[in-house]
């Protein structure tokens, strides 16, 4: 049977931890050719490359900053004439820099919006341009229940998730009729290091199905998303938080 994202080439920005590396093995294990995105760590964009090679899948890693425009255009410049085009984008870099706001420096706000916000239009404008001219696309921005769920210090992180969640709806309108689709992913407690002080017995008390969710769960809905079997959907917020809203 021919794999669900059979030809297609993906793009997924900080692809080299966490939800991004459980999202590049179940987008290559689905047929595409994963570009696995990273800014620093090289390490773990190579593991995350070598995981989807033992599977039999195919990809490649490139090294940017999502916060650098210039820098981020001209590799996807490169990227698009090498490989003619990228099929899917997965707008998934994000960093936290928690503070309780009347402590919150300014370097500490900015990073953090930078980071996604910004870096969602650095890399998504020379991406969909593409994308237009092809009449089809797929884009999926990974949010956090952060945007719907305020949480004592992490102002700067909800503003930037939820300003990429209008951000997402409004891009979805603009570019339905081009057969672009563009979607959101909004995890909730998932077992990555962003969780790994969390206090263990909050979580029966916060999340209804009593536990924090895997990163191949997230990784499913994506892969989901970014298929045929979602065609009719776009400009949604789709979230795997286990109940908590």
């Amino acid at each position: 049977m021919k794999p669900l994202l059979s030809n297609q080439v993906a793009l997924v920005t900080g692809g080299g931890r966490g939800i991004g590396q459980a999202i590049c093995l179940e987008l290559a294990k689905n047929g595409s050719y994963v570009i696995v995105n990273f800014r620093s760590d090289r390490k773990s964009a190579e593991q995350t490359l070598g995981l989807i090679l033992q599977t039999g899948g195919k990809g490649e890693t490139v090294c940017f900053d999502v916060t650098d425009p210039m820098e981020t255009e001209k590799n996807i410049d490169a990227l698009l004439k090498c490989h003619g085009t990228i099929d899917i984008l997965i707008n998934n870099a994000g960093v936290a820099a928690d503070s309780l706001f009347v402590l919150m420096s300014s370097e500490e706000w900015t990073q953090v919006l930078n980071t996604t916000l910004q870096g969602f239009y650095n890399v998504t404008k020379p991406v969909l341009k593409q994308m237009v001219t092809k009449k089809r696309g797929f884009i999926v921005a990974i949010s956090s229940v952060s945007a719907r769920l305020g949480h004592r210090g992490q102002t700067n992180y909800s503003a930037a998730k939820a300003g990429l969640e209008g951000a997402c709806r409004s891009l979805a309108a603009e570019v339905a009729r081009l057969g672009i689709r563009v979607n959101v992913v909004a995890p909730g407690l998932i077992e990555t290091e962003m969780i790994q002080d969390f206090p263990r017995e909050m979580i029966k008390q916060i999340i209804p199905m009593g536990r924090v969710g895997l990163p191949e769960e997230v990784a499913r809905v994506v892969r989901f998303l970014c298929s045929d079997d979602a065609s009719y959907i776009t400009g949604q917020v789709i979230s795997v938080n286990g109940g908590m809203i």
